[in-house]
């Protein structure tokens, strides 16, 4: 079975203190031990690995919503340093989903992967629309609630109940 595992915006812009939009300690101690751990077993089992990385212009419209956070080639958009020496694509986004005006589309067709499985931050936003637009081109998705966090716990309950019952994802609880 082919399998590709995206790792959804691991970056020290979410998951270290100082930075506008970090998630918090309870996610960063939470979420990253466990992505490493699914990171080597999926790589152990032969997965494709994916890495998104939020990556905005200075002047990016999102920010008239949000902090400015993860502008491109600046420190805060780095993997994690916990994560950051895994060998993988990385598909640099400028919007939620990981499709929106990039190659990721593209790279799929070509592995042609018989299951995804998603983790990262955050849940209720990047996490999610990935995963929604993964379902709208009927690749079986998998998700591990232990491997994807969000700032607002209530959010995060609320996605994984959307991606479940609505989108048809595979939660692993």
């Amino acid at each position: 079975m082919k399998e590709v595992l995206i790792v959804v915006d691991m970056q020290r812009g979410f998951l270290e203190p100082g930075y506008p939009l970090y998630c918090g300690d309870a996610v960063r101690e939470k979420v990253i031990p466990a992505v490493k751990s699914m990171i080597e077993q999926k790589l152990k089992e032969g997965a494709k690995l994916i890495f998104t990385q939020d990556w905005h212009q200075p002047d990016d419209p999102e920010f008239k919503m949000w902090p400015r956070h993860c502008v491109a080639g600046t420190e805060e958009a780095e993997i994690v340093p916990e994560l950051a020496s895994y060998e993988g694509i990385h598909i640099h986004k400028t919007r939620y989903s990981a499709f929106y005006n990039t190659n990721l589309d593209q790279i799929l067709k070509e592995i042609a992967p018989d299951k995804v499985t998603v983790c990262g931050v955050c849940t209720d936003i990047c996490v999610l629309y990935t995963v929604a637009d993964l379902r709208n081109r009927d690749y079986p998705v998998e998700v591990h609630e232990k491997c994807v966090a969000s700032f607002d716990p209530e959010a995060h309950e609320w996605a994984l109940k959307h991606m479940e019952k609505i989108l048809g994802v595979k939660v692993i609880r």
